[in-house]
C-alpha cells in the first residue's frame, strides 16, 4: 500500500508520525521496528541523563547473566518478535488496528480519559463505559470503538507513583500492559496501539515507566508470537519519543551489536518472565510436608502447639494437620457461569415442585430478578471467552444459525432455521455458547433476524424460560441493536409463544416481530440473493400457500 504524504510523515529521527489526524493503517507505518534504519548512538550519551530513580536497592547484579566468562543477554535478538513492534508518532485512535488502549481512571470517566479519544469515538463510548461498573487500577476492560477506525477500545487504569512504593507501582503498571494484551487475545484480535499509560498527573517518572512498558510487552510477545500481529507504541511528545528510541534497542535488539550494548546498558532489575519486579526477600517460601506414615499415633490436641518451624512440622502427620484446616478455606471457588446455571436449574426445579401457572402453560420458569448492566456484561464476556476456546463445529454443521447478507435497509442478517433445532440430541449449553459467538460480530450495530418456522412444529422447541436466559446472556446490546425479527410461516402456537415473550420476558425486543406468511413477502424485507434458504422451506411454502404467490427454488436439481 502506498503511503499518502498528507497522512504520515517522519520526525527528525525517522520515526513515522501523524500530521493531520487522518486514519492510518499498519501498512502506512513503515517500517516496523525490525526493519527500521534508525540507530541510537550510545557513545554520545550523557551519563547524567540516565535515570536511576527507580533502581532496585535490593538488586546488585548486572543486566546480563554470566556463563563462564561470557555474559548472556536476557533479551536476545528475535527477529520474529521485532517484526511485530512499531514506533509511531501520533495518537493511537487514528490507527486502523484491532484495538487501541485508553488510559483512564477507575470510574472510566470521560473527563479523565486519553485526551481526544472520547471526542473521536463519539457519545456511544461513554455510554457503554457507564455500564461497566468501573475498572480497578492495574486492570483493563474492553468496549466497542464506535466512530474510531479500530474495532475495540481497551480501557486501563495506571497506578499512582511514590518513591517509597516504587516496586508496587512498577508491578501495577506492568499488569496494565499485560491485561491489555491478554484482553486483545481473549477477544480474538491481533493488533493493538498503545500510548503511555503512565501519566504525569500520577507523578510517574517517564523513563522508568518506559522500561516497565517495553519489557512487559517484550515478555508477552515472546510467549504469544502466533497470536499477535502488531504492537504499536504511540508517542505524542518529543520527550517520550526520544526515550523510546533509546530504550527499544535494549529490549528489542535487531543485531548482535545492539544485543551486546544492551547487556551493559540494561538496568540491574529487568523483571521476571512477565516483566514484573521480584524481590527475593519478599518471596513466600513453601516447603512440602514430610512424607510421614498415616498410621502414626495422634498426640492429644491439648498438648500440641502448631509451630511453623521444620521441627514442629516433622512431628505431625498430614492427617493431623487436616483437622486444623478450615474446609471452606480449602474448597475451590466455583465457576461463576456454573453457579448461574445451577441457580437457573434450582429455580426451575422449585417451579416444578410447586404451583406455577406459567409452567403449566409450557412457558417454563420465568422467575428471577433481571440482571444489572455490569452483571450482563460480565456474564456475556465469560460465555464469549469460553465459546472462543471451544471447538463448536458440530453445532455449526447443524445449520441452525448462520449469517445471511443484508436486509433492504442495509442491516446485517442472521438466519435461524427452527426445523434444524433438534432438542433431543443437542447440548443446550454448547448451543448457547455457539449463539453468543455467532452473534458477537453483528450485535455491535443494528441488525435483523430471519426465522424460518417452516415445518418447525414437528420438532420440540425450548421453553420461554430458556429464551429468557439466552437473552440475559446476550444483554442490552440485543435490545438496543435488534432492528427487526422476520418470522416466516408462523402458526398459532408460535404466535402465542411470542405473545408470552412480549409479556413475560422483554416487550421491547419481541414487539419487533414481523410475521411473514409467504416467501415472496419476505423478499420485500430481505432481498432474495442475501438469503440461503433450505430446500424444505420452498416445499413448505408451496404446501401452505397452495400455489398462490409461490416462490420456487431456482437452484438446479442434482
Amino acid at each position: 500500500m502506498s503511503q499518502p504524504e498528507s497522512t504520515t510523515a517522519t520526525d527528525g529521527g525517522g520515526i513515522p508520525s501523524n500530521n493531520d489526524d487522518g486514519e492510518v493503517t499498519l501498512d502506512q507505518i513503515i517500517p516496523c521496528w525490525n526493519d527500521a534504519d534508525y540507530r541510537y548512538s550510545y557513545e554520545n550519551e550523557d551519563p547524567s541523563n540516565q535515570s536511576t530513580l527507580l533502581a532496585n536497592p535490593l538488586t546488585k547484579s548486572s543486566g546480563g547473566e554470566s556463563s563462564g566468562n561470557r555474559l548472556l543477554s536476557k533479551f536476545p535478538v528475535d527477529l520474529e518478535v521485532n517484526s511485530k513492534i512499531y514506533l509511531w508518532g501520533g495518537h493511537p485512535w487514528n490507527l486502523k488496528v484491532d484495538a487501541v488502549v485508553n488510559s483512564t481512571n477507575e470510574s472510566l470517566d470521560e473527563a479523565h480519559t486519553s485526551p481526544g479519544l472520547a471526542a473521536a469515538a463519539g457519545p456511544g463510548l461513554a455510554e457503554e463505559c457507564a455500564t461497566l461498573g468501573g475498572c480497578r487500577t492495574g486492570m483493563a476492560k474492553i468496549t466497542n470503538a464506535y466512530n474510531l477506525p479500530s474495532r475495540r477500545v481497551i480501557h486501563t487504569v495506571g497506578p499512582k507513583y511514590a518513591v517509597k512504593y516504587h516496586t508496587a507501582a512498577e508491578n501495577t503498571l506492568s499488569h496494565c500492559y499485560r491485561s491489555c494484551l491478554e484482553l486483545l487475545i481473549d477477544d480474538g484480535l491481533e493488533s493493538i496501539a498503545m500510548g503511555c499509560i503512565y501519566t504525569e498527573s500520577k507523578n510517574y517518572p517517564r523513563e522508568p515507566a518506559a522500561h516497565v512498558a517495553i519489557r512487559t510487552v517484550r515478555r508477552f510477545v515472546e510467549k504469544q508470537k502466533d497470536k499477535i500481529k502488531a504492537v504499536v507504541f504511540c508517542m505524542t511528545t518529543t520527550t517520550d519519543t526520544e526515550i523510546y528510541k533509546r530504550l527499544l534497542p535494549l529490549y528489542f535488539p535487531r543485531d548482535k551489536q545492539e544485543e551486546e550494548i544492551a547487556i551493559a546498558k540494561l538496568p540491574a532489575d529487568v523483571g521476571d518472565e512477565n516483566g514484573e519486579t521480584v524481590i527475593d526477600e519478599r518471596k513466600i517460601r513453601i516447603k512440602p510436608l514430610p512424607n510421614l506414615k498415616m498410621n502414626s499415633p495422634r498426640s492429644p490436641r491439648t498438648s500440641v502447639d502448631l509451630c511453623s518451624t521444620d521441627v514442629g512440622l516433622s512431628t505431625r502427620s498430614s492427617s493431623y494437620l487436616d483437622s486444623y484446616l478450615d474446609p471452606a478455606f480449602m474448597s475451590p471457588i466455583k465457576d461463576p457461569d456454573q453457579q448461574r446455571k445451577e441457580q437457573w436449574e434450582k429455580a426451575a426445579a422449585q417451579a416444578q415442585s410447586g404451583f406455577n401457572f406459567l409452567s403449566l402453560l409450557g412457558y417454563g420458569d420465568l422467575s428471577g430478578s433481571p440482571l444489572s448492566a455490569p452483571e450482563e456484561y460480565s456474564l456475556h464476556s465469560r460465555y464469549l471467552a469460553k465459546a472462543n476456546s471451544l471447538n463448536l463445529s458440530d453445532i455449526a454443521e447443524m445449520k441452525i444459525i448462520y449469517r445471511g447478507g443484508v436486509d433492504s435497509e442495509g442491516h446485517p442478517v442472521m438466519v435461524v432455521v427452527g426445523a434444524h433445532f433438534l432438542l433431543r440430541c443437542m447440548d443446550l449449553e454448547r448451543f448457547v455458547m455457539f449463539v453468543i459467538k455467532e452473534f458477537e460480530p453483528i450485535i455491535q450495530k443494528p441488525f435483523s433476524l430471519v426465522y424460518f418456522h417452516s415445518a418447525a412444529a414437528l420438532q420440540p422447541q425450548p421453553d420461554l424460560g430458556w429464551m429468557k436466559r439466552l437473552q440475559q446472556i446476550l444483554g442490552r446490546k440485543l435490545q438496543r441493536n435488534l432492528h427487526a425479527i422476520y418470522i416466516l410461516h408462523p402458526n398459532i402456537g408460535l404466535k402465542s409463544a411470542i405473545l408470552g415473550l412480549q409479556v413475560f420476558v422483554n416487550e421491547v425486543v419481541w414487539k419487533k416481530v414481523i410475521y411473514v406468511d409467504r416467501l415472496i413477502q419476505l423478499f420485500g424485507y430481505v432481498p432474495r440473493e442475501h438469503l440461503t434458504i433450505p430446500d424444505f422451506v420452498f416445499q413448505h411454502d408451496l404446501e401452505v400457500n397452495g400455489g398462490k404467490g409461490v416462490i420456487v427454488d431456482p437452484r438446479p436439481k442434482p
